[in-house]
């Protein structure tokens, strides 16, 4: 795009029907609010200059942006569209063309915009919409020959007008010194009292400028967000989009209305996704993995050939090659696995470095724990990392063998290659090759007999 392009986002909306006190373009679409999206697409243009206009909420949605490279401008009274770009108009260079969007779009594709953009070098350039349904959408007005004359807001509309399913988007592009022209002349004597944006291009018409439009790509593209319901309508499509262009790359989707991407997500060769699985944060994914029904990852990497069972979810974990994660695992923050490792149904993980080829089939929690290779752990082992006020560590050395329904007191350690019978409770060093045993003594009773009903109970 031009280097000359500076773009005006209207944020400054309250969004009374999304029935919130989060500012509406900071509700999330995929993990992120919607009006980051719009800000990422005004930087894919490559734009000298971001002007950002807020008022509900100002403080709050610049916090929550965090952005350095953004120039805020607080519109105090929200009195419509043409107001709010008014309010940037001083920070913007009169040699610029201006793209106007709205931190409430956030399907807009940079395709689209660099089009519409392209259009204004002249004068006004608006995108439009075909749509099934215009109701409350403003109406694209138009010549004998097709030429765009203006646009008229649905309740100033005619009857005749409203039959008109071309609608105005509200995104528009424009030389500076256009804006900076025509603005300070619009009006607000229309129903709503507001002085609107597309009002301009009726004031360019009457000077003999031709306005130029855009056909948006779909409905969809260009729909703003008003209440949960669209934001939901959005989402949707945010991620059958993700999902379509995971395909595209090679990644097989079992159901592509079934796949949440709600962060950045990278994968190799041969990737596949069964249905209900929810990306979070940053993923990645090496050659040939698969994940399975209903798992959650976040902010986790896992490496080649390593599969995650159903139900799973892992947060800040790293996979080795070719493991096995679940069914029904919980691997918490700080949770590694090196190659070949095994982690299986109803295992929780945290802090916990799992050995090469060393497995935890079932049942267990293993925290704070650096464990070899070759390791076994039985089903309903425990690691008790935690006294009340710190946390202490196990180390389990290569080929150490732990039966079930062992309890491991920390701070301790079992080195290579020690047994620890089943049902133990270690509170002290195993060393080298040791059995370590810990139970009460076992004491049958001959001639016990059995609990029996009593009568009339």
């Amino acid at each position: 795009m031009s280097e000359n392009l500076e773009v005006i986002i209207l944020a400054a909306g309250q969004g009374s029907r999304m029935k919130s006190s989060l500012p509406k373009v900071l509700h999330p679409v995929a993990g992120r609010p919607m009006l980051a999206h719009v800000v990422s697409a005004a930087q894919s243009l490559g734009a000298k200059a971001i002007h950002v206009v807020v008022g509900h909420g100002a403080e709050q949605v610049k916090e929550a942006m965090g952005a350095t490279d953004i120039n805020w401008v607080l519109q105090e009274e929200q009195l419509g569209t043409g107001h709010a770009v008014l309010q940037a108009m001083p920070s913007v260079c009169d040699g610029s063309t201006v793209l106007v969007l709205y931190g409430d779009v956030p399907l807009i594709t940079t395709r689209t915009l660099t089009s519409l953009a392209l259009k204004a070098k002249a004068a006004p350039a608006l995108l439009t919409s075909a749509v099934k349904e215009p109701f409350g959408l403003g109406r694209i007005i138009r010549d004998e020959r097709g030429k765009l004359l203006e646009v008229v807001e649905e309740k100033d509309a005619t009857n005749e007008q409203r039959c008109i399913c071309e609608v105005n988007t509200g995104v528009l592009a424009a030389p500076a010194v256009d804006l900076k022209t025509y603005l300070p002349r619009v009006g607000n004597s229309n129903k709503q009292g507001e002085y609107y944006l597309p009002d301009i291009l009726g004031l360019a018409v009457k000077e003999g400028k031709n306005i130029e439009s855009f056909a948006a790509m779909s409905e969809l593209e260009v729909q703003g967000v008003n209440d949960r319901l669209q934001l939901n309508q959005v989402e949707r499509e945010f991620q059958r989009r993700q999902a379509e262009e995971l395909m595209r790359q090679g990644v097989s989707v079992a159901d592509i209305n079934r796949l949440d991407i709600r962060g950045s997500l990278r994968c190799g060769k041969d990737v596949t996704f069964d249905v209900n699985v929810v990306i979070e944060g940053s993923v990645e994914l090496g050659n040939g993995v698969s994940v399975g029904p209903n798992c959650v990852l976040i902010d986790t990497r896992v490496e080649d050939g390593a599969q995650i069972h159903a139900f799973s979810h892992l947060q800040e974990s790293i996979i080795g090659k070719n493991c096995s994660v679940g069914p029904y695992a919980r691997l918490r923050p700080g949770s590694l696995m090196d190659e070949g490792a095994k982690v299986g149904n109803f295992v929780e993980m945290k802090k916990a470095n799992v050995g090469k080829g060393s497995k935890i089939n079932h049942l267990s929690y293993i925290g704070d724990c650096e464990m070899g290779a070759g390791v076994n752990v039985g089903a309903g082992t425990i690691v008790c990392n935690y006294d009340g006020v710190n946390k202490s560590k196990t180390v389990l050395g290569d080929g150490v063998f732990v039966g079930s329904n062992s309890t491991l007191v920390a701070p301790l350690t079992i080195e290579q290659g020690a047994f620890v019978g089943a049902g133990s409770a270690v509170t002290r060093t195993v060393e080298e090759n040791e059995l370590a045993v810990s139970r009460a003594r076992q004491k049958n009773i001959q001639g016990w007999q059995r609990p029996t009903k009593k009568t009339g109970e």
